[in-house]
Order: structure tokens, then sequence, then C-alpha cells
């Protein structure tokens, strides 16, 4: 059986670009589904963070920089002033999922954003952006342009606030199991093992749950 993953990111969160490499390693050769799930941790009309501000220049240099750094990945404080709000970013996303492209979309605004400094809350470069992992520009401007997504997202957030749970990103769901912050290839690996094996004893190979009950 399938291991579902569900991983509440935002994309302004730096550690949330830091938790795809392990996981993405952690994943390889097994039988996972892994869905990117929307939070946003300063909806508008909430200020959003300045990068030349105390908190961003301490966490970055404290926590963020030496981080990357162990892991090898490239990392940069955008200088983006303020930071974007990233609902128009995750209403595009919305569109992404619908064209089976929601992993690219993902990881293409992660590092456009912590790479690339590009501003993710801007519609042209949002629609840019989605042209290069092969999305239809014009049917994604106008999406963003007419909040087409708006009401799917605004749900998808209010399943993370209150139903999930949510209260800080990364946040992974791997099977029963929560847990947050960036963890290592190892320990999402045994996670991973450890929810298969549950399956694996819940339902035994042979044995299939239909209408009719187990």
């Amino acid at each position: 059986m399938t291991v579902k993953i569900k991983v509440y990111s935002d994309y302004v969160c730096p550690f949330c670009f830091l938790a795809e490499k392990p996981l993405e390693e952690a994943i390889k050769g097994k039988d996972v589904e892994v869905e990117w799930m929307p939070f946003e941790l300063r909806p508008y009309p909430n200020e959003t963070l300045r990068p030349e501000g105390d908190y961003l220049q301490s966490t970055w240099k404290q926590s963020v920089y030496p981080m990357a750094a162990r892991m090898g990945i490239d990392i940069v404080l955008p200088k983006v002033s303020p930071q974007p709000y990233t609902h128009l970013a995750f209403e595009g996303y919305q569109y992404a999922k619908e064209k089976g492209k929601a992993n690219a979309y993902n990881d293409r605004m992660l590092r456009a954003f912590f790479q690339e400094e590009q501003d993710i809350g801007d519609i042209d470069v949002l629609t840019k952006l989605a042209g290069e992992i092969g999305l239809d520009e014009k049917e994604y401007r106008e999406a963003l342009q007419t909040r087409k997504y708006k009401e799917v997202h605004e749900k998808a957030l209010k399943h993370a606030y209150t139903e999930a749970d949510i209260t800080a990103v990364p946040t992974f769901v791997i099977g029963n199991t929560k847990i947050t912050g960036v963890r290592s290839k190892e320990t999402l690996q045994q996670i991973i093992d450890d929810e298969i094996s549950k399956q694996q004893t819940d339902f035994p190979e042979g044995k299939a749950c239909g209408v009719d009950g187990c």
C-alpha cells in the first residue's frame, strides 16, 4: 500500500526549502505519495517581515545559513522587501495541481525566491515561472487575475489551521505520524518504513477491503 505524505509549507519559509532535499532522498524507491499543502505564515492583511529587520537577519545568521551549509544547499535571504504575500502563488499552485505539475511548481516557487530573489507576490513573475515548468501562461495569469482558485486555497488553509492543527512549517504528516521542522533523510526514511510496516500488519498481502468490509 502507498504511504501518503503531506507536507505543510509556505513559500517564504526557508526551512521549507531546506526540507525538500532530505525528503526527496528519503522517498527514493519507496511506494509513497507526496502532497504539498499550503500554509500562509502571515496571511493578508497581517504585515509580512522585512529582510533588513533584526528578526530575519538574526534568524538567518544563527539558523538558516549554518543549516544550509551543513546540507550543501545554496540559499540566500531574498532582498524583496517587505516579503511577498503568498496567496496568489498558492492559488497558482491549485492550478498547477490540476495540471499534474504540483511538485514541479512547488519546487520552482521555492527556488525562485530563495536562490534567485524573485518577487513571488507579483503576477508577472509568477506567470513567467509557471511558463518555465510548462504551464499555459495565459490560462495561469487569467486564473490569478480572476481569483479562480481563491475559494479552493482558502479551504485548504482552513484545513491546515483548524482540522490538521498545523502551527509551524514545515510539518510532515507521514501516514499517521506528524513531525515538524527540517528532518534528516534517515529520520524520514525510518518513519516511512515504520508506516509501511504498520500498513502491512493492518492489511496483509492478499487481503483487501471492499464495500462489504474486510
